[in-house]
């Protein structure tokens, strides 16, 4: 629910602050990451590593954004901050289930 609310103020509040600061996904804006590491973290073990290696895989998705997650940051207003987050969040999270299958 939590992920569901943040994304909807999310597109609201990020689509305001473009508009008004004239930039591109502006810095200030953190609930997008807020939102798509919440999203990796559902469903997930509440272990120290667990937390790591999913914060370390969705920061470098969300830094580098490759193939889909780049074109999705193109997206009008809000919805481009917030989802190439939320798509770096889902890929983050089918790793890390996968990775818990493994182990």
């Amino acid at each position: 629910m939590l992920v569901i609310l943040a994304t909807a103020a999310g597109i609201c509040s990020a689509g305001i602050v473009e508009h008004h600061s004239g930039q591109s996904d502006p810095s200030v804006v953190v609930i997008d990451e807020v939102a798509g590491m919440w999203l990796a973290l559902l469903f997930g073990q509440r272990t120290l590593w667990y937390l790591i290696t999913a914060f370390i895989i969705f920061r470098l998705l969300d830094i580098f954004k490759p193939g889909p997650l780049h074109r999705l940051q193109t997206l009008p207003g809000g919805w481009g901050v917030m989802m190439d987050d939320l798509a770096a969040g889902t890929i983050t999270l089918v790793i890390m289930l996968a990775i818990r299958l493994i182990l």
